[in-house]
């Protein structure tokens, strides 16, 4: 059986997707050479929304409990899949919270500007994956498909996500350095932005 649905601490978490346009260096998809037996969370195909309730339900979410859109893959990858899911959520647990941990390229994923708008009322958190404070360097971690375009549309991303989410953090690995993660706090500042440093966990 799939696992969709794990946990991570106090919170449960969704792994909706396998799909995903990046292959940072730091990532466990690209350091990890058997990930695909067992109790993985890859994914043998594409979940459909009834599979993700399914899950859901014979794992239970309490009230109150945080839910995590995060696994293996990307999870606006997923977008329509991500809002049933989060959707189903709100409406059947009480005071649910719902988060999306993300690297911020839904609009180049998707092909539409203005993707973040889409979770208002759905998604209490964001959490962004920012990883450097330039578009070279950025490009040089993360890999994105989409070239060096990938990081302006990160940023817009999580701009447009402040206007609608009540929380939203961007995110650097402190293996990057401390003089990097100065850098990316005064990005972060200038933009208006939130910025979290997140210990590497080899």
């Amino acid at each position: 059986m799939m696992q969709i649905v794990y946990d991570y601490g106090d919170k449960v978490y969704l792994n909706i997707t396998n799909r995903c346009p990046c292959a940072c260096d730091f990532c466990v998809r690209r350091n990890t050479d058997d990930m695909g037996t067992g109790e993985s969370l890859w994914l043998d195909h594409q979940p459909d929304f009834a599979e993700v309730k399914a899950a859901v339900d014979r794992h239970g979410i309490a009230p109150g409990q945080e839910v995590v859109f995060c696994g293996f893959g990307e999870p606006t990858e997923a977008l329509d899949l991500l809002l049933e899911t989060a959707r189903y959520l709100k409406k059947t647990v009480p005071g649910v919270r719902v988060r999306v941990n993300t690297n911020g390229l839904s609009d180049l994923i998707n092909g539409e500007t203005g993707t973040a708008k889409k979770l208002a009322g759905l998604v209490d958190k964001v959490s962004i994956s920012l990883n450097a404070s330039n578009a070279r360097d950025y490009c040089a971690i993360v890999h994105p498909k989409f070239g060096e375009r990938s990081f302006e549309a990160m940023l817009s991303f999580a701009e447009d996500c402040r206007g609608v989410i009540p929380q939203v953090t961007l995110s650097v690995v402190d293996v990057i350095g401390e003089q990097e993660v100065e850098a990316c706090r005064k990005l972060c500042a200038a933009r208006g932005l939130t910025l979290r440093v997140r210990k590497y966990i080899a």
